[in-house]
């Protein structure tokens, strides 16, 4: 084979990946991962197979075309940033970037209507998701309240889907959502405060100094706690899921406890990481599991 016949077809392995890439594919999985668990805890551990795989299909296209809309509006953001400048756009492996944009509003319509097939209050909150996440901008100045409905919505889409109403375990579902956001996404932005500062981005928390934005995310890691344990509380979980909850609680506060003492950006940034998958998703999966195996 020669290095013509390679490159032809290295080129659309690579062109795949790029549009992949441009999904934020390991946030899309997160979402619908939780997205997925919702829909399980809503049908009480045994939803129907058909209607959850559907489910997830809508949160999973919904998600990664909402992800891709967001990464095009901040491609010139995260051109100025270290961590973020060779992310697909900013370093042009799709260019010009609006190229993208057709295959992001497809899979965005997809989940729509996909949604309103299951329920028309999935479609209704589905669709203030996307409108969240497309309005929700590293050039915004807080995280509310376009990052909590942005990060709430596969969560309630998966919930209505199989529920098909609003009650208290969604709300407080929503609420523990809700309040691990800043704390998932002030901490990188602590991790990350030179970077931010250096790109010209000094909005808040970045306006604040880092001693005064760690304590708030102290105060906000023990009311993830409170609200991960009042969940218990007002749904059918079980035994399993409290002690699963309070491992997890007790772990962020002691790691945001350690950053408060240390104020050292690796610190944040194990905050960042532990506040991703090992919480939330083992969180969401325990939630699954409990019901799932009761």
């Amino acid at each position: 084979m020669d290095k013509r016949e390679v490159f032809l077809i290295a080129r659309p392995r690579a062109w795949l990946i790029n549009y992949i890439d441009v999904l934020k594919p390991r946030e899309t999985i997160l979402l619908t991962f939780i997205g997925f668990c919702a829909a399980v805890v809503a049908g009480a551990g045994h939803p129907p197979v058909g209607w959850l795989l559907l489910t997830t299909l809508a949160i999973l296209v919904g998600s990664g075309g909402s992800n891709g809309i967001t990464n095009y509006i901040d491609r010139e953001v995260d051109a100025k940033m270290k961590r973020t400048k060779h992310r697909t756009l900013p370093s042009r492996r799709i260019f010009p970037a609006w190229k993208m944009l057709p295959v992001a509003i497809t899979l965005v319509v997809t989940g729509l209507i996909i949604a309103w097939f299951l329920d028309p209050l999935c479609f209704v909150f589905g669709l203030l998701g996307v409108i969240a996440a497309s309005t929700w901008r590293k050039k915004v100045t807080c995280v509310f309240p376009q990052g909590t409905i942005a990060g709430c919505a596969p969560v309630i889409v998966g919930y209505l889907a199989i529920s098909h109403h609003l009650d208290l375990t969604l709300l407080f579902i929503c609420i523990l959502i809700g309040v691990w956001i800043p704390i998932h996404v002030w901490s990188v932005m602590i991790a990350n405060r030179e970077d931010y500062i250096v790109s010209g981005l000094t909005y808040f928390p970045i306006s604040w100094k880092a001693k005064d934005v760690i304590k708030l995310l102290l105060g906000l890691s023990v009311l993830l706690y409170g609200s991960s344990i009042a969940l218990y509380y007002f749904s059918d979980l079980s035994l399993p899921y409290l002690v699963v909850a309070n491992i997890l609680g007790i772990l962020t506060i002691l790691a945001t406890v350690r950053l408060l003492v240390t104020g050292i950006s690796h610190d944040a940034w194990r905050v960042y990481k532990l506040t991703a998958f090992p919480y939330l998703g083992i969180l969401f999966l325990t939630m699954a599991l409990n019901l799932w195996l009761a």
